[in-house]
């Protein structure tokens, strides 16, 4: 066995000694550098919550979302059981999400090949709604906000809707006029505003996420774009 030469003659004390291998060595307590540790993983933590809660509130959609097709849902909104990030992002956006009792949003940022909605484009959107005494389908920009039409109408609504003999629906989402059932888009949209569609049903059944398993709910084809 090898002898480093070194024999300890103080007890523990001497096992901080420098000429021992490094491997046995004990190291000594730095309350400097413990403290500076410590606050460096609390900072590294809180700065990751702040950015991920930011990135959440950012793209504002809301947790806890039932997708249909193109369609998606948040039935929890407006509810005891919304979570702070909703909240927050309602809140942000000076938004009242209906109430379980009062009717369900559903909105639609994307088409049903999953391609971004672009305001510059033309839609057709078909189909059916879930059952409801009345809804309403607005067009507005990729924050929510309403936009300037050239008809200066922004939605359409059941009541007034052109239907198949069969009960179906076929609306046309575009900035100038359309016959049949048009949706105005925004005048002068660039397709960095983004596009949204917000059904709102009212007085419904489908206020569950439960309720909204097998619903049935309008298609959104892209039909060209300049």
């Amino acid at each position: 066995m090898s002898d480093t030469g070194f024999r300890p003659a103080h007890g523990e004390a001497d096992w901080y000694d420098e000429r021992l291998p490094r491997a046995i060595r004990s190291h000594r307590f730095n309350p400097i550098r413990t403290l500076a540790t410590i606050t460096l993983v609390v900072v590294l933590a809180s700065l990751l919550g702040i950015s991920s809660a930011y990135l959440i509130i950012e793209r504002e959609q809301p947790l806890n979302a039932v997708t249909l097709g193109p369609w998606h849902a948040y039935p929890k909104a407006g509810t005891s059981e919304a979570d702070p990030y909703s909240v927050a992002i309602y809140t942000r956006g000076a938004v009242i999400p209906l109430a379980s009792g009062e009717g369900l949003a559903l909105v639609a940022r994307e088409d049903s090949n999953g391609h971004q909605l672009d305001p510059t484009c033309v839609y057709r959107i078909a189909g059916q709604t879930p059952s409801a005494r009345l809804w309403t389908l607005t067009a507005v920009d990729g924050h929510g906000r309403l936009v300037k039409t050239m008809s200066g109408r922004v939605n359409l609504a059941s009541d007034t809707l052109l239907r198949n003999p069969d009960g179906t629906f076929e609306i046309t989402a575009a900035t100038w006029p359309h016959s049949g059932n048009w949706l105005p888009l925004a005048v002068g949209a660039r397709a960095a505003d983004g596009l949204r569609f917000v059904l709102r049903v009212y007085d419904a059944p489908v206020t569950t996420g439960a309720a909204l398993d097998g619903v049935t709910m309008p298609t959104i084809d892209r039909m060209g774009c300049p």
